[in-house]
């Protein structure tokens, strides 16, 4: 999973064109991984604001800052930590209240408009703090791609032996789980691309992968004990909340195996969307 995160990390970074001295501004920038990928290019006369919902992933990343000497200390070109270079604010995507208009370079996000319900919103605060000719590099999962599956799949596995067993787990994610995550599902690439449009962004490029492919053999305990987001309950959840013992066995019986051997077909798709603010 590192490894494809920092895959999209560099790929959302290229994307953004990122030049030394440029003002970046990392949306919803969680744990810093993309953050802390931009100050490496922007050099000592750049600066990364560091902006997300939660203070506590704020505090996380200023305390990273702080602990890391600055790679640019050995080179004659200043010294100490990296603070001087960064800025911290406690700001939702679609209200960026600390950061004024025309102040920054780049705006940068991954995996962050799926928490958003107000995605026009947080276009138009982008438009806002851009300095024209100013650029956005996007990446976002498209959970639509995804789901609904058809009935007898459950995460991508052939659970049609066991399929009324599934229908019952899959009523219980319906009942308790999509409506936490309605801002996840209510978009796909195409609504991207028009809202971005209707912000007054001109110079727009969208790059789609998908795929459907054979997942990895897993960790039956840690498949069950994991969850598809922050939103939601994980599966072992899930099958106390909504299985009787024996239906829970006979469901663990059949599904067990094809995690372990990886014996299925999962369905994946992300868009990178590039745009430019226009100069006038």
């Amino acid at each position: 999973m590192l490894t494809e995160l920092q895959r999209y990390r560099d790929r959302v970074l290229d994307n953004a064109a990122i030049q030394p001295g440029d003002v970046i501004l990392d949306v919803g920038c969680g744990d810093g991984l993309i953050g802390f990928g931009a100050l490496e290019r922007v050099g000592n006369t750049g600066r990364v604001i560091f902006s997300d919902i939660s203070a506590e992933l704020i505090g996380r990343c200023q305390g990273t800052a702080s602990n890391m000497p600055s790679p640019l200390a050995g080179e004659g070109r200043g010294g100490g930590s990296l603070l001087d270079r960064c800025r911290f604010v406690v700001n939702a995507a679609d209200d960026l209240h600390d950061i004024a208009d025309t102040s920054v370079d780049v705006v940068t996000t991954r995996s962050v408009l799926i928490y958003v319900d107000r995605k026009d919103r947080a276009f138009a605060e982008f438009f806002r703090v851009l300095r024209p000719g100013g650029r956005i590099s996007i990446g976002e999962p498209i959970n639509r791609f995804t789901y609904p599956e058809p009935r007898g799949r459950f995460l991508g596995y052939d659970v049609m032996p066991v399929v009324e067993t599934a229908d019952k787990l899959e009523a219980f994610f319906d009942r308790e789980e999509r409506p936490k995550i309605t801002a996840m599902m209510d978009f796909d690439e195409r609504d991207l691309v028009a809202i971005a449009e209707r912000s007054g962004f001109h110079n727009i490029h969208l790059d789609l992968e998908a795929d459907i492919k054979a997942p990895q053999a897993e960790n039956w305990t840690r498949f069950i004990q994991s969850a598809g987001n922050p939103l939601s309950p994980t599966l072992e959840e899930a099958m106390h909340a909504s299985l009787t013992p024996g239906e829970r066995d006979r469901f663990s019986a059949h599904l067990k195996p094809l995690v372990e051997s990886g014996t299925g077909a999962q369905r994946r798709a992300f868009a990178f969307l590039t745009i430019k603010k226009p100069f006038e």
